[in-house]
């Protein structure tokens, strides 16, 4: 059992080192041109474009839930919803748009770059580029960090602007204000500021998500099996670090308010 343990943590141990190297080579690898445009934008075009629908769709749903139970649970404890709508907003802006977002676009790019760059990997593409003289982390790595950062950060703008606005109209349906009357009484619990921070964490959670599932990549054992647990090791991880990293920024952003 002790034995167990101890190469569990060793193993542990030199995947962090692993995966640290990979983030310092991947900045490094930033600063440092040529910069791969046209594979960026073309990884842009696959993270944001071909997310936003599903994104909007699902914090939509998110948004009118978090008003209707917040409502019923305030009528429950203070007989009111007066104060409906600037907790749902805060709520909406400080954590629910920007968390919902990263962890469908984890579920969705995270998941489909693992198994692109694990196939690379069982196939000896990346072996292939080290033999041209290509530093794979340049050519795989950074073309797709850059294109979810900037993604992570536009998106996160967008849900949580779409969260509001759906909130809003729940609020006028089933809670009977107006639209000016919603408007008001949340400005008085968030300002522009929440925004700011909420499309910050939207880029760092999308900054994460190429990471992880590059590393898994190219830690990919051969065989369909392989891909498949590669896959799956980054999915899961992606989503605890995002989690891990919004606790981090809202414990930081908590200093500003």
């Amino acid at each position: 059992m002790i034995t167990a343990l101890g190469g569990r943590i060793m193993m542990g141990t030199a995947m962090t080192k692993e995966f640290l190297q990979l983030v310092a080579e991947t900045f490094g690898a930033l600063i440092t041109p040529p910069i791969r445009v046209r594979d960026t934008i073309r990884q842009f075009y696959f993270v944001a474009n071909q997310s936003v629908v599903i994104v909007c769709f699902s914090v939509a749903f998110a948004a009118a839930v978090t008003i209707i139970e917040s409502s019923f649970h305030m009528k429950m404890v203070i007989q009111n919803d007066s104060m409906v709508p600037g907790f749902a907003a805060m709520l909406i802006l400080r954590e629910l748009g920007s968390v919902v977002m990263a962890l469908l676009i984890t579920s969705r790019v995270g998941a489909g770059l693992a198994a692109e760059v694990g196939s690379m990997q069982v196939t000896e593409q990346v072996d292939a580029l080290r033999m041209l003289g290509i530093n794979p982390v340049r050519f795989i790595v950074v073309p797709r960090f850059i294109a979810c950062l900037v993604a992570g950060f536009l998106l996160a703008i967008v849900a949580n602007l779409v969260c509001l606005y759906v909130a809003m109209l729940v609020s006028t349906w089933k809670l009977g204000y107006t639209a000016g009357g919603f408007i008001t009484a949340m400005r008085t619990f968030v300002h522009f500021r929440d925004l700011v921070f909420a499309s910050i964490k939207g880029a760092c959670f999308g900054a994460v998500i190429p990471l992880f599932s590059c590393f898994y990549g190219f830690r990919c054992k051969a065989g369909a099996e392989g891909v498949g647990l590669a896959t799956t090791n980054s999915v899961v991880a992606t989503s605890v670090a995002i989690i891990v990293l919004d606790f981090l920024l809202t414990f930081i952003f908590s200093y500003f308010y």
